[in-house]
């Protein structure tokens, strides 16, 4: 790890900076834009402290290929793994992407 202040430090520092700040010295028509900057910087913070490469595999086009035909459908031996894994990979981009649909 890099010295702190770190880049989600950084990102969570300037994201309530813009919020606490700025957004209110904003004129109403670009309040919208600065929350979906806001917004952004929540995810790219989010994606940094994230391992999504120890969930990733090297090529999503090839297991999605292998999805499309049938060689993970149900009673295949690779099945069950395949599907835990989409299960976990799906609940880690959201946990990074939309946090709050995971309840």
């Amino acid at each position: 790890m890099l010295e702190r202040p770190d880049g989600p430090d950084l990102l969570a520092t300037a994201r309530e900076v813009l919020l606490k700040e700025l957004l209110p010295a904003l004129p109403p028509e670009r309040a919208f834009a600065a929350r979906m900057v806001a917004n952004a910087m929540a995810i790219a913070a989010r994606e940094a402290q994230a391992d999504l490469s120890a969930l990733a595999p090297r090529d999503l086009a090839v297991l999605a290929r292998a999805i499309r035909e049938g060689r993970h459908d149900p009673g295949t031996p690779t099945h069950d793994a395949v599907r835990a894994w989409l299960g976990d990979y799906a609940r880690l981009r959201a946990s990074v992407s939309a946090p709050k649909a995971l309840g």
